[in-house]
């Protein structure tokens, strides 16, 4: 199998940056992963981004899509030259866009950014669009990253869970290989830092809780907590998944800001409790990635709710910052080659589903 030098791109639902990363994989085998960054979002393109989730007309898109390729062209020209490479050393790059709107229960799912025109600016080819074809065939669209979670932990003792604390969380349950391939069940779990980060943007004018001190100074409200999990989400077996916006109206009432963000930070630890039940058999130990796990009380929260080891990603030699950038560079590579992005057991699909548009320079 053709080994492939690609660079993956994500924008997530945080709306923090853009991060980059180089990967080295057949599509199977993750070989080598390289230089990563990520390049945070100039406030004025983070607010015109941020206005348009939940959809918007595509006269209003159109502009901001434009913005969002060209800083993303910017991200993966910085990359490349860190990393000493230029373009004829990449044969791909797997561009995932910004998830605007999400809803695979009316079969749609709404990534912003133009593969075409990044393809042209950067002169590399680009696999974008990597979600479509899924919601298409009636998955959930979401998550996509469990088959390069699964290469990551090919030496876990299993079963293992990966943990991802982006605006939303979403885990990836690794079992034993069987004889037809991996065994994976995922699915988003529920709120990740987006509510905590709204609420902080809102009372403090901060991006986020630093190091969650404003959490560990307040005292979370059960009521609020117990008023999350009353949500139909939460009885729905997997595959599941989630926009950012779905719990924007979970309303904390008159709560202190340290007690608004306790209680929210309650309710992620919860929603990820809650996820256990659809385990066949309870992980051996949690492995935390994105921005989450870099808050401490976020942390312990889980380490005392999940009755396993939690670490982050750093502990098992991830780079955690780069991690979903990552795969999506060893999906663009599936992509190209044809092979599965989504599986009947981590998005619905009715069998193993490829995906991913091609746009040559």
């Amino acid at each position: 199998m053709t080994r492939l030098r690609a660079v993956g791109l994500m924008s997530g639902t945080s709306l923090d940056g853009i991060d980059a990363a180089l990967v080295e994989t057949d599509g199977v085998e993750l070989f080598a992963t390289g230089a990563a960054l990520t390049v945070p979002y100039e406030p004025a393109l983070r607010e015109r981004v941020r206005a348009l989730l939940g959809g918007a007309p595509a006269e209003a898109v159109a502009p901001v899509a434009e913005a969002l390729t060209r800083a993303h062209a910017v991200a993966v020209e910085t990359l490349m030259a860190r990393a000493g490479l230029d373009r004829r050393d990449v044969d791909l790059v797997g561009f995932h866009g910004h998830t605007i709107d999400h809803r695979p229960a009316e079969r749609r799912t709404w990534q912003i950014g133009d593969g075409a025109l990044l393809a042209r600016l950067l002169g590399v080819p680009v696999v974008a669009d990597f979600r479509s074809a899924d919601v298409a065939a009636g998955g959930e669209g979401a998550p996509l990253a469990p088959l390069f979670h699964a290469a990551l932990a090919r030496a876990e003792a299993r079963p293992v869970a990966v943990l991802n604390l982006g605006g939303v969380a979403n885990v990836t349950w690794i079992g034993a290989p069987e004889p037809d391939g991996e065994r994976l069940i995922a699915f988003d779990t529920g709120p990740g830092n987006a509510l905590i980060d709204d609420f902080v943007r809102r009372h403090t004018g901060r991006l986020f809780d630093a190091d969650g001190a404003l959490a560990r100074a307040g005292r979370a409200d059960a009521r609020v907590v117990a008023r999350l999990l009353a949500h139909g989400f939460f009885a729905r077996r997997p595959p599941k998944s989630l926009d950012r916006n779905d719990f924007a109206t979970l309303d904390v009432g008159a709560l202190a800001v340290a007690d608004g963000a306790a209680t929210l930070v309650a309710c992620t630890v919860a929603a990820v409790a809650a996820a256990t039940r659809h385990f066949p058999a309870p992980p051996l130990r949690w492995i935390v990635t994105g921005g989450g796990r870099r808050n401490p009380t976020l942390m312990e929260g889980l380490a005392t709710a999940l009755g396993a080891p939690v670490v982050s990603a750093e502990d098992v030699g991830w780079d955690g910052d780069a991690l979903e950038a990552q795969a999506f560079g060893f999906l663009a590579v599936r992509a190209r080659r044809g092979l599965p992005l989504s599986l009947p057991g981590t998005t619905g699909v009715p069998e193993p589903m490829p995906g991913g548009r091609l746009f040559e320079p």
